[in-house]
């Protein structure tokens, strides 16, 4: 699944490690969400959008919809 979080984690300036311990999940988590090899699960991809207050399909693609929402 294609996602945006790596851009908006370098807006802020945090490193993988900083991002992963405001979602309580280790860097290489982080690392494997950010590369597309893991897809996050439900409960985390919620924490990640309530993180940066956005919706989650303004973080995620799920490649289906080509970027199509709406």
């Amino acid at each position: 699944m294609k996602n945006r979080l790596k851009v908006l984690r370098a807006e802020r300036d945090w490193s993988q490690a900083e991002l992963g311990a405001r979602l309580d999940v280790s860097r290489q988590a982080v690392n494997a969400i950010e590369t597309g090899k893991y897809d996050p699960s439900l409960p985390l991809a919620f924490r990640i959008a309530r993180l940066f207050d956005m919706p989650i399909e303004e973080i995620f693609d799920d490649e289906f919809t080509g970027g199509n929402h709406g």
